[in-house]
Order: structure tokens, then sequence, then C-alpha cells
């Protein structure tokens, strides 16, 4: 095996395929440079042609499992992420972590579940008004966008979670979220739920259902189309 196939690990059998020694070395650079996830399409445009992503990107990932840095499957693409067991030696310089109330993890974690949703939508789920400033913090965040407007009365707006809340939390697929128990567990979810509350599959796929509509030009982040009190 040369040297540069030695260098990322490349089985025996691609040694001698400059093409994809070359497509590799192309994915290590772009995905290190790379401050989100990049998808397999994404870097499929940059590697020579006939060159399967999908195996270049599976013995990557094997040649830095026992590395410091290891290449991870998240938010629907693939980033590099310091070892967990190494985890420890960074937390001294990692920004400190975004605090979020009750109230926020409570309405993140419906948005995650029940999106589209709208702000009514989620109070009627918790059971207690929700503050237009809680969800201005989750969209602050990059955890939680706009989709639409409802085709309902008021055309209220949907909200939806985005890929920065996958990579935030460490999630290839949405569907990879936690059951109910397991979320009461974590503190993401309190006992203050109506009773009759379920966890549906999750779901974000981006574009918009039979009944949303586009947010429009015209749009002020400040109207979402729902009035009433706001309390948590």
């Amino acid at each position: 095996m040369s040297g540069s196939a030695a260098g990322i690990g490349l089985p025996e059998a691609a040694g001698d395929d400059e093409a994809f020694i070359l497509a590799a070395r192309i994915a290590e650079a772009l995905l290190f440079a790379s401050a989100v996830p990049l998808t397999a399409e994404e870097l499929a445009r940059s590697v020579p042609a006939g060159i399967a992503i999908g195996t270049v990107l599976h013995h990557l990932a094997g040649a830095y499992e026992a590395r410091g840095v290891q290449l991870r499957q998240v938010a629907g693409g693939w980033a590099f992420r310091t070892a967990p067991d190494l985890g420890y030696l960074l937390a001294a310089e990692a920004q400190p972590p975004r605090r979020l109330s009750r109230a926020a993890l409570e309405v993140l974690a419906i948005i995650a579940y029940h999106q589209p949703v709208t702000r009514a939508e989620i109070e009627e789920i918790r059971g207690v008004a929700t503050a237009k400033g809680t969800l201005d913090i989750l969209l602050e965040a990059g955890w939680v966008r706009l989709r639409g407007r409802r085709r309902s009365p008021g055309r209220p707006v949907t909200y939806g979670t985005t890929r920065g809340f996958l990579d935030h939390f460490g999630l290839d697929r949405i569907d990879d979220l936690p059951g109910l128990d397991e979320l009461k567990g974590s503190g993401l979810i309190e006992g203050r739920l109506t009773r009759d509350v379920g966890v549906p599959v999750p779901d974000d796929d981006p574009s918009l259902r039979e009944d949303e509509d586009p947010l429009g030009d015209l749009f002020s982040p400040l109207d979402d189309g729902e009035g009433g009190p706001q309390q948590g």
C-alpha cells in the first residue's frame, strides 16, 4: 500500500486505485474544513467521477475509529467529532452550553415530535400558555425554524426543527429521538403535560404540508398569528 493510502487507512484492494485515494483525501479535507456536517451528495460533487462516496466515507470512518477524532453521521450528513472518551479534555476550552429554561426544553421537545406545530397546539399539549420569548430563544439558538402558516383562522405560524438541532444533540435523523419515558427521565419533559399526550413518530420533512402555506415576503417574526396570555 502506498503512503497516501496507508495514511487514511484504505484497504489493500484500493491501495493502487489513485482515484479512490484522491477521493478519500478530498472528502477528508472538506470534512475537516467544514463547520457543519456535509451530506454525501455535497461531498460527491468534489470527488472524481465514478467513485462511490458512500464507500469512501465508510472507509474514512473506519480509519478514524480509534483516533482522537472520529467521523460520525450527524444531522443527515457527516462530520468529524472528538472521540467520546476524550471530550473531557476539551471541556475547559468549549463555550458554556446554552442553558434553556424548563419551559424552553418542553417547547423544544414538543416541536421536535409534533412538527409542524403552532404555538396554540404547543400550549394545548403542555396545558399552559407559552411565552413568545420562549420561542424566540429557540429560534435564536438555531434549533427551531419558522416553516409556514397553517391554513386555519388567524393563519398561525408553524414551527419545526433544523439541521442545527440534530447536530447539537448528536442525532443523524429526527427519528433517532428517544421515547416519552426517556425524555421525562432526561428532564426534557416534566409531569405537567396533559395526560393524553403521546409521542408520534417525528418527521422533519422540510416540504410544506397540505395544510400549510408559505410564510410570504411580508411576514414579521413578531406576529405569529396567535394572541393570548404568555406565561411560560
